[in-house]
């Protein structure tokens, strides 16, 4: 099992960050739009207990299509950084992996996009991320918390605090009971989308 290990921060705008990656050296991976479907048991224990299950599917910007996964994240441990036990596998259809999901007895609780946009920096991978409600965040993740800490350094991010909350639990807050709650980007291209 792999252990995600990283930091996530609130920001405005994603200008100056693109401007110190490109003078940090960084390398641009690409532009996606990702469409996140959040899973649980009937009575919410694998949220309750700070477990995730998710299948993600993936578009470029420009209309390709992967790769998609299907996610399982353990319980956070309790640090500086956010660390967590993480199993990613590739998948093919992302709609037949939820349709498995809810033949196993999963529900959807949540569904939700994101903007994405992919940098590398020395080892440190640098997500430039847009979610519909809740607005524009960096995600630095690493193979260690060295990686995380000197990426962080690098972006002028050393002295923020990181945000402790992950994009779900934001989300949830917003919900009033709904399931699933949605939360999309319109699609004329606006900033924000509703929940429908």
């Amino acid at each position: 099992m792999g252990i995600e290990i990283e930091a996530k921060f609130k920001v405005d705008t994603h200008d100056a960050l693109r401007e110190r990656l490109r003078q940090a050296g960084a390398l641009f991976v690409g532009r996606y739009l990702e469409t996140n479907q959040l899973f649980d048991r009937p009575d919410r224990s694998l949220t309750a207990a700070g477990c995730g299950l998710r299948v993600r599917a993936v578009q470029t910007l420009e209309g390709r299509a992967g790769p998609h996964l299907l996610t399982y994240k353990g319980p956070r441990e309790l640090a500086d950084l956010k660390v967590r036990p993480e199993i990613d596998v590739r998948i093919d259809d992302p709609d037949r992996a939820a349709e498995l999901l809810r033949a196993l007895g999963y529900r959807a609780i949540l569904v939700f996009e994101k903007r994405r946009e992919s940098w590398h920096l020395a080892d440190a991978a640098i997500e430039l991320d847009e979610v519909p409600e809740i607005g524009r965040f960096v995600e630095i993740e690493g193979p260690d918390e060295g990686a995380v800490r000197s990426a962080r350094s690098a972006l002028g991010l050393a002295d923020e605090t990181p945000v402790a909350d992950t994009y779900v639990s934001l989300l949830i807050a917003r919900t009033r009971g709904e399931t699933p709650a949605r939360f999309l980007f319109h699609k004329d291209g606006g900033a924000y989308g509703r929940r429908i």
